[in-house]
């Protein structure tokens, strides 16, 4: 192949590769718009800036958020990156975790109940 049809398929390539990022973020700027723009309250949300709040009030190009019990602030809608699910009552599954904990520790101490045994029989024998 001669130079004088590389330059021109390398240009072609590059153009592609450009036009193809620019469709990928132009999607990914339109989800972000109707995201944003379909927030109603009692959303959970993340800002850009990491700080996770529920939707309590919308306005054309702000909402408020409950960041916490009683405070509330004001935010441009620019400002959501995300809407998140709400998380599981965590309670139940604590509970299930701290009953593990205690079968384990029966576990444990019957274990070293029986190894003391063993060490006093072997002691008397030997």
């Amino acid at each position: 192949m001669s130079t004088e049809y590389l330059i021109p398929i390398l240009f072609i390539a590059f153009a592609a590769l450009l036009f193809f990022q620019m469709r990928k973020q132009r999607k990914a700027m339109s989800e972000q718009q109707k995201l944003q723009n379909s927030l109603t309250v009692g959303d959970r949300v993340m800002t850009t800036s990491g700080l996770f709040g529920t939707v309590v009030d919308t306005e054309d190009d702000s909402i408020e958020l409950e960041i916490a019990d009683g405070v509330v602030t004001t935010w441009l809608r620019q400002a959501i990156r995300e809407r998140v699910e709400t998380e599981v009552d965590e309670d139940d599954d604590e509970d299930d975790d701290d009953e593990e904990l205690v079968d384990s520790s029966d576990r444990d101490s019957s274990r070293d109940e029986s190894d003391t045994t063993e060490n006093a029989e072997t002691q008397k024998t030997g």
